[in-house]
């Protein structure tokens, strides 16, 4: 569908640092600590919780009493009117939440939305499945998290072997990976110039622990320092493959959410009016089984169709980058420089939250966008399934 009437305030958006898997956000409650985040965020811009119409949620790993995901966000942050579904497609949860959020403005569903994205990787469920036919009654058990990661039901395959398939379909070197990570983390590094002056545009500190174990996260932990020495050094994660641990993201905790709303609105609640920020365009697609970096490639295609432009209107790209491989596949088939993607950082870097991912790279997008004056920008990921999802912001301003 166009869209031409969604916006996003500027700075409408924020982020609690991601903190590594088994790591200072291990034991809190993923939508109670994106509650407080957001909270946070609401009192810091003096925004009351009553404002918006709606609420999306997203969430791929479940927490205790998350059945009632939407309404309990919307409660605990103050506003217990409203209501909105869990939204769950795995990597691309975030910008999944935009576009929807995005369609209720397009249709006068709503006039602002609210969009809260959070998981916790560590410590995801042990389940259990009863089934009555089973021997002796057994059923079936299901670690979330890590049984997930290591088999598609339907391509049969684990996440790293999709990287694996696509590295070696397009003869993609374990080298040319090490360069890119490389790249990525000394990107990151501009992102901490000056005190951490890009992160504090968005990020919300987190207070962890209670008396004196208590202890504030402002940034991301987790983030591994990266050498290119170090990089070789690495052993591939499958027997003759190419990726290394040093090539891929890392599972992660943490929050993220964003308003969308009209253009009246945003400039109503934005933090600077004379910066617009609209959603334009967005796209999905699916590849062959087993080939998941890929499917980046048709996706923000399609985004760009949506949003009536060229690759070459493209002021800056932010991609969720699980492996290496699809950044490396992506600028070889769009013809954009890969050491120019991800200008401050990626997941491949702070890490992998899941449902929240998405949205920081849109986040980290438009803070981009501004400093450079406004412009086109176009983000890309992949998510479980062999899918992905593009969608192309224009920051005016």
């Amino acid at each position: 569908m166009a869209f031409s009437k969604s916006y996003i305030p500027y700075g409408g958006y924020w982020s609690s640092p991601y903190a590594k898997w088994q790591g200072s956000f291990a034991n809190m409650h993923a939508l109670e600590l994106a509650a407080g985040t957001a909270g946070k965020f609401f009192e810091n811009r003096k925004i009351s919780p009553d404002k918006f119409d709606n609420l999306y949620l997203g969430q791929t790993i479940p927490q205790l009493q998350c059945f009632y995901g939407g309404p309990w966000i919307a409660g605990m942050l103050g506003n217990g009117n409203i209501t909105g579904p869990v939204i769950n497609q795995a990597c691309i949860t975030g910008v999944v939440c935009v576009k929807l959020a995005s369609q209720d403005i397009e249709d006068g569903i709503a006039g602002t939305s609210l969009i809260v994205a959070a998981d916790r990787c560590s410590n995801g469920p042990h389940l259990y499945y009863p089934s009555q036919t089973g021997p002796g009654a057994l059923g079936q058990t299901e670690d979330w998290v890590w049984d997930n990661f290591g088999r598609d039901p339907w391509a049969k395959g684990s996440m790293i072997q999709t990287a694996e398939n696509v590295a070696k379909a397009n003869n993609i070197t374990r080298e040319e990976q090490d360069d890119v990570a490389q790249r990525r983390f000394e990107q990151y590094q501009s992102a901490l110039a000056d005190n951490g002056a890009f992160h504090k545009k968005y990020m919300i500190p987190v207070e962890v622990g209670k008396g004196k174990r208590a202890k504030l996260i402002e940034t991301d932990e987790g983030v591994f320092p990266t050498t290119r020495e170090g990089l070789s050094g690495l052993r591939p994660m499958l027997p003759e493959g190419t990726v290394t641990f040093g090539s891929q993201t890392h599972p992660a905790d943490g929050n993220s959410g964003m308003i969308v709303t009209t253009k009246e609105k945003a400039a109503e609640l934005s933090a600077n009016s004379k910066i617009e920020i609209q959603f334009v365009g967005f796209g999905t697609a699916r590849v062959k089984k087993g080939f998941m970096a890929e499917a980046v490639v048709p996706a923000t295609k399609a985004a760009l169709k949506d949003a009536g432009i060229e690759i070459s209107d493209i002021k800056a790209v932010n991609t969720h980058n699980p492996f290496a491989v699809n950044d490396i596949y992506f600028s070889r088939e769009m013809g954009f420089n890969v050491n120019n993607m991800n200008n401050f950082g990626s997941s491949i870097i702070w890490g992998h939250p899941q449902g929240p991912t998405a949205l920081r790279a849109l986040i980290e997008l438009i803070e981009e966008l501004a400093a450079k004056g406004g412009g086109y920008g176009l983000f890309g990921g992949c998510a479980a399934g062999d899918t992905a999802a593009g969608c192309v912001l224009k920051v005016t301003g």
